[in-house]
């Protein structure tokens, strides 16, 4: 059976090609990919300067992939809005828009749940269900500024998912987004956000895309590490850093390295002292997140005064560290929350 093709899957060349294989002229290409990439349309029906028999034709042989917003929860502290989506296929995926003063940043899903285990964080809790495409990736964005009506100037590959466990459709993604014929978020406004998959870390290198690369870091030394990442026992900190070293090398962008605080688990002197002699002479930021509490285990975060105490310790080795805004609690923020309570409750 011939696979589906999906138009908002597609680059601008692939789209010229399908459309000149299906007998049309160039320009129905640069029209549609402006209708979905600069004017964020979701319907055929919306591309008004297409022909209406074109239009009908495209609906049944290149159909649009279709994210549907099911539940919307809105902080009263802060604002953040975290998106419940359901796809196409019936599976769900978290987003997280997040208002700062620099701009709007918008948290996506790479994939339906996820395989790497960590234990901190809910989306692995139920495993990987599939990898999601680049359309599906970009339609987050969209849907978002179509919900708000106010443009996304920053997007976070952080949610649900390891990004480079889906490498190809990630990349396609993140070239798309960044296209200057397409929506146009500059290269140096998107982040991915990874455990540490060091094959994934040496090909992005060559990539030579001018992102923001960031480790979930979580641990000053591999045994810690192996207690709360399975991803541990695949790659050493050595190897991660090695890897991670070469990125700079390639782009010269500043490392970041995420840090959930766990009370009792990663917050001592002792691996404070170690995580800075772990970053000692590289160009990054560590950026301390208390960590978001998960029914499905016992962690917790430590007190406000402690949290602010290891960031003292390690400003005073050189370091350069902030405390992550802690934004979307009341509204189980936490990667892969929602969509589990969703699935636990609605649709048991």
């Amino acid at each position: 059976m011939e696979k589906t093709v999906y138009m908002n899957d597609l680059t601008l060349g692939e789209m010229r090609e399908r459309l000149a294989e299906a007998g049309e002229k160039p320009f129905r290409a640069a029209q549609i990919y402006e209708w979905l990439h600069v004017k964020n349309a979701d319907t055929y029906e919306a591309m008004t300067n297409l022909p209406k028999s074109l239009r009908e034709r495209l609906a049944t042989e290149m159909p649009l992939r279709t994210l549907a917003i099911e539940e919307v929860r809105e902080s009263a502290v802060d604002g953040t809005r975290k998106y419940l989506f359901r796809l196409a296929d019936g599976q769900f995926i978290e987003s997280v828009l997040m208002r700062y003063h620099h701009g709007n940043s918008v948290c996506i899903s790479s994939q339906v749940g996820c395989r790497m285990g960590c234990r901190f964080c809910a989306s692995t809790l139920g495993g990987l269900v599939r990898n999601l495409s680049s359309g599906e990736m970009l339609g987050q964005v969209y849907a978002i500024e179509r919900d708000t009506g106010e443009r996304v100037s920053n997007v976070v590959i952080m949610g649900m998912g390891e990004p480079l466990d889906n490498y190809d459709q990630v990349v396609r993604f993140l070239r798309m987004i960044s296209d200057d014929k397409g929506h146009n978020i500059s290269e140096r406004n998107l982040t991915l956000s990874t455990c540490g998959l060091v094959p994934g870390i040496r090909r992005l290198a060559e990539e030579k895309l001018m992102i923001n690369l960031a480790l979930s870091l979580h641990a000053p030394n591999d045994e810690r590490r192996r207690q709360i990442m399975p991803v541990a026992n695949a790659y050493s900190l050595d190897q991660i850093f090695e890897a991670l070293r070469g990125y700079y090398e390639a782009n010269h962008r500043r490392l970041t390295f995420e840090y959930s605080l766990i009370a009792g688990v990663n917050d001592t002197d002792e691996c404070a002292r170690e995580l800075a002699a772990r970053v000692r002479g590289m160009n990054c930021l560590i950026n301390l997140i208390p960590v978001n509490p998960v029914r499905e285990n016992d962690f917790r975060a430590p007190q406000g005064p402690h949290v602010a105490a290891f960031k003292k310790k390690l400003e005073n080795y050189g370091i350069n560290v902030t405390i992550r805004r802690e934004m979307g609690r009341d509204i189980e923020g936490a990667c892969g929350q929602l969509r589990k309570r969703y699935t636990e409750t609605v649709h048991v």
